[in-house]
């Protein structure tokens, strides 16, 4: 599946901004992809060990759901979404094509 963004582009010739597609290639998607999954891999395993901490720091019972639910409501705040990381490639490749014709 291909992913695409439109961003603005500002001409000394209109007041209005034109828009400009930009798709990211299978490859390059592949690759958000997997960046995607190991930060998100590796922010799991943070979230677990700060809720570890915050069962600790606050004398509870460490069960291990209780930690696991704790974990995943803190990687729900932290965690970027695959779409987030597509977005910014897609803004640095616009970034690249577009501000050499400037």
């Amino acid at each position: 599946m291909v992913f695409s963004k439109a961003f603005p582009r500002t001409t000394d010739k209109s007041a209005y901004p034109r828009w400009e597609e930009v798709y990211l290639s299978d490859e390059e998607e592949l690759v958000v992809d997997k960046n995607c999954k190991v930060e998100n891999i590796r922010l799991m395993k943070e979230c677990i060990e700060d809720a570890k901490k915050i069962f600790k720091d606050k004398n509870l019972k460490d069960f291990q759901s209780d930690v696991i639910n704790i974990a995943i409501s803190l990687f729900e705040k932290r965690a970027s979404h695959n779409v987030y990381w597509k977005e910014n490639k897609a803004k640095e490749k616009f970034d690249e094509l577009y501000s050499e014709q400037k």
